[in-house]
């Protein structure tokens, strides 16, 4: 099994930074923290140790002063459930689950996982089976179907669904060979560009520098959460045809400007390059390809901006026969292994159990922040433009890599820590979110602005 500390030197050395520095990060705690027989609290702690870490050397050189990052797993996992803890005016937001979403038992005794959150995958569906918006009537359809032909025809469809497999299936799979020959974080040069200085003045990591976000749902989300507390300036753009979901905006809004853009209209699509020349970053976790047809393919970004960093998230990776195939951490959890390897940890073999949060997703976006500053700090030494790429299936297999927690289903959710949980205002009313958990001794993680609802801000950076 893997320890919290040596998981951040993995992270940290993987990307050629510096060695010595790994002794300024005081990580605490180990597994189990959550019920799991997978290694979360050990994810969650490097992870977000790994960003931390980043942001403490960015604030190194760009001051010439080293600070402490301390992490411990409890918290760190709490913040993995960071939608969970959230509270608006003191009262829950509410399951954010579509009624018909979930796991299904087809026809052939084998389980398939739907996701419908978005009402047009949730329509999609529906039309495909035929059914109405009735969870026991999608359950009588997918009697009639085996689990292999559902799951190809949702991708054939553009929905997103997967078929349960066991790790020894999916590491045989074409995708899973494919993902296992792909870098957890991805960070390759893709134009010249002359080397940019980390921005002088200001009292944050990231002060004045720029990101536009184009993401939806967690992971994206969670690394603009991060480059916000480290005081990074982000723009959220969302489409006003596009849908949300509502709690998750809430709690991954913190730090944000927030504005509107239709890039299916040239203007849109003017307003969102004016928006680049001004940005180090652009994250974007929409599917591979779905930018691209739109002009904002990393390379044409470069070209828009020389010295932008792009990072993009997929799904599934950039390589494999599923590289363009939608999906989430619950849908890249069952196909990927972990449900049926929980459930059988759990003592229910063949039955799916999801992972006691969504790891995939909190993870990764930890570590498109990670790599994002790593980005940063090599253009500012050897200049050019960078492309970071990381996937949720590669996240899954790091979280594997990890090891195993033997017993981790008897050790119970423990009570929150002290003080994980803070308050604030915002444009939805009084916010009770769990704060950051890495500790930076002298820039202390803070997010400025309160979250708004989406679109509240023009698409222009303040002071022009």
């Amino acid at each position: 099994m893997t320890a919290p500390a040596d998981a951040l030197a993995g992270l940290w050395l993987s990307l050629g930074l510096p060695a010595d520095r790994l002794g300024l990060a005081s990580l605490t705690g180990d597994d189990p923290v959550l019920p799991s027989s997978f290694r979360v609290g050990t994810a969650a702690a490097a992870s977000t140790a790994a960003a931390g870490l980043a942001a403490a050397e960015t604030w190194r050189r760009r001051t010439g002063r080293a600070q402490r990052v301390a992490v411990d797993a409890a918290r760190a996992a709490a913040e993995f459930r960071s939608e969970h803890l959230m509270r608006v005016d003191g009262r829950p937001v509410g399951d954010h689950w579509d009624p018909i979403a979930g796991t299904y038992r087809c026809g052939d005794g084998r389980w398939v996982r739907i996701h419908t959150n978005f009402p047009h995958h949730r329509d999609g569906f529906l039309r495909l089976l035929g059914v109405p918006h009735e969870r026991a009537a999608v359950a009588r359809a997918l009697e009639g179907w085996t689990a292999p032909d559902f799951d190809e025809a949702a991708a054939a469809a553009g929905l997103p669904a997967a078929m349960m497999r066991g790790f020894a299936e999916w590491d045989d799979h074409p995708q899973g060979r494919a993902v296992a020959s792909l870098p957890l974080i991805s960070i390759t040069r893709i134009g010249d560009a002359p080397p940019t200085p980390l921005p002088a003045g200001g009292d944050r990591p990231l002060s004045g520098v720029r990101a536009v976000e184009l993401t939806r749902v967690i992971a994206g989300p969670v690394c603009g959460r991060i480059l916000a507390a480290h005081g990074a300036e982000v723009m959220l753009v969302t489409g006003p045809h596009l849908p949300s979901i509502r709690p998750l905006a809430i709690d991954t809004g913190r730090g944000k400007l927030s504005a509107s853009l239709d890039l299916r209209e040239a203007a849109g699509r003017e307003a969102l390059r004016g928006l680049v020349r001004g940005a180090d970053l652009f994250v974007q976790g929409y599917r591979p390809g779905g930018l691209s047809g739109l002009g904002f393919s990393p390379e044409a970004l470069a070209a828009i901006r020389p010295g932008i960093v792009c990072v993009s998230l997929s799904a599934y990776g950039s390589a494999g026969p599923w590289a363009g195939r939608r999906g989430f951490d619950s849908i890249v959890q069952t196909a990927s292994g972990f449900n049926e390897a929980e459930g059988r940890a759990a003592g229910t073999p063949g039955e799916p159990r999801a992972l006691p949060c969504q790891a995939m997703d909190h993870g990764t976006g930890a570590l498109m922040a990670f790599g994002a500053m790593a980005a940063l700090m090599r253009r500012a030494e050897e200049g050019g433009s960078w492309h970071v790429e990381l996937s949720l299936a590669r996240t899954g297999l790091w979280l594997r890599e990890l090891g195993r927690v033997e017993d981790g289903f008897s050790a119970a959710t423990p009570p929150l820590p002290e003080d994980v949980t803070e308050e604030c205002d915002s444009g939805f009313g009084r916010l009770t979110v769990a704060r950051h958990a890495a500790l930076l001794s002298e820039t202390p993680a803070r997010w400025e602005r309160p979250s708004v609802p989406l679109g509240t801000h023009p698409a222009a950076w303040p002071g022009g």
